[in-house]
């Protein structure tokens, strides 16, 4: 075997074995966390975790073996790293810097604790580089420099600020694990994190308009990717917004739907691993219409709820328990009739091809309560089913009369 040869062979399955390696370890630090989030009572942190991190690291996985050139597979990865260790290192920091113990490697777990939050920070630019890996022009790659540029720097400020957190005495965190002098910033890492903050925030918003502009000017199946991506994203930001805007609202309700909004994180990496490798893309305009809807009719029920609480109990000062199951029951009848309508809506703008089969239907059903001449309905039947579903071939089988 020549050198040439050897090196080509480990090129070629160097990637695949390298995503192995990356997925084995997912899988221990998966297993780990099970009982650390026991003994650290976060057990809700653990799930989020694990359906956010789960499937960034299989798609992760599968792209990056089907894959290699494509750095998102390799970047899922590292997002799932950083999501599974993080919570492994701040559950195992919570245990160990509990007043009474005194437990080995401490300051080691509460600096992988502060990864996860720069995991999640990655996503952005999954959703620039979607869905080849590649940016076609020298601004977008310039753009992306100036990115990393940025969360370089920002992470070189949080290793200071960690370093010093640690090498502190004593070594102080939250109630989630966290260094306490990180996850509350002040002084200098707050006067960097905050303008850092901002500009990736700005970043993030122009790669975003930058997939606005691809999909208005694609088509085929690469618009199709784009619609997968777009799907999931929009779950992933209705989800953001549920989790931010409703959290510790101190309605238990409100806190719930808040909570069980993390899990909607997930979506973006199932959508876009999707989209990659092109598997039943044609399904994504009923998807999206789906999706839309429901979160459309999540959110007008939420403020409805959040409302009628809010009346009931400050401005009609009825008691908290009969105001909450009263609101309760409100937005549940509400639900039907509300999604109803706005699927309607949605139907019409996003999934045309189904207004438009039900229009037709029942232009037809309007049209056979009239129709005498059975050569007539076969017709008007024969073209209503090629217009609303265009199959392959049409045939029609008629029972005789006696």
């Amino acid at each position: 075997m020549t050198a040439e040869s050897a090196g080509r062979r480990f090129f070629l399955v160097s990637p695949a074995a390298w995503a192995a390696v990356f997925g084995g370890v997912l899988a221990v630090s998966t297993v780990a966390m099970l009982p650390l989030t026991l003994l650290a009572n976060q057990v809700f942190d653990g799930l989020v975790a694990l359906v956010i991190g789960v499937p960034c690291a299989g798609v992760g996985v599968v792209v990056a073996r089907r894959q290699p050139r494509n750095p998102i597979g390799w970047l899922f990865l590292v997002i799932a790293a950083c999501l599974i260790l993080g919570t492994d290192g701040s559950d195992y920091a919570l245990v160990a810097y509990r007043p009474g113990r005194h437990l080995p490697l401490g300051p080691a777990a509460a600096v992988l604790g502060e990864l996860w939050g720069q995991g999640l920070e990655l996503l952005i630019v999954v959703i620039l580089l979607f869905p080849d890996g590649r940016l076609p022009s020298r601004p977008w790659r310039w753009a992306l420099r100036a990115y990393f540029a940025v969360y370089t720097g920002l992470l070189a400020a949080l290793a200071v600020a960690t370093a010093g957190a640690v090498t502190a005495h004593p070594v102080r965190v939250d109630v989630m694990g966290g260094l306490s002098v990180v996850d509350d910033p002040g002084g200098w890492y707050h006067a960097v994190k905050s303008p850092a903050v901002i500009v990736l925030v700005v970043l993030s918003l122009c790669f975003i308009g930058r997939q606005v502009v691809s999909w208005r000017r694609s088509s085929s199946d690469r618009r199709q990717q784009l619609k997968w991506m777009a799907g999931g994203g929009t779950v992933t930001v209705v989800c953001a917004f549920l989790a931010v805007s409703v959290g510790s609202s101190g309605a238990t309700l409100l806190d719930l739907v808040a909570g069980l909004a993390w899990f909607g994180f997930a979506a973006l990496p199932v959508s876009i691993g999707v989209g990659i490798l092109r598997y039943r893309l044609y399904d994504i305009d009923r998807i999206i219409s789906r999706t839309l809807a429901y979160a459309i009719v999540t959110g007008l029920l939420v403020g409805v709820y959040a409302g009628l609480v809010l009346l009931a109990t400050r401005v009609m000062s009825f008691s908290s328990p009969v105001a909450v199951a009263a609101s309760t029951l409100a937005a549940a009848a509400l639900f039907s009739p509300v999604r109803r309508r706005v699927q309607q809506i949605v139907d019409q703008r996003f999934n045309r091809t189904r207004y438009n089969a039900d229009q037709t239907i029942a232009a037809f059903a309007a049209r056979l309560k009239d129709a005498v001449d059975l050569g007539a309905v076969r017709d008007d039947l024969s073209g209503v089913v090629q217009k609303a579903l265009e199959p392959a071939h049409v045939s029609m089988w008629m029972r005789p009369l006696d």
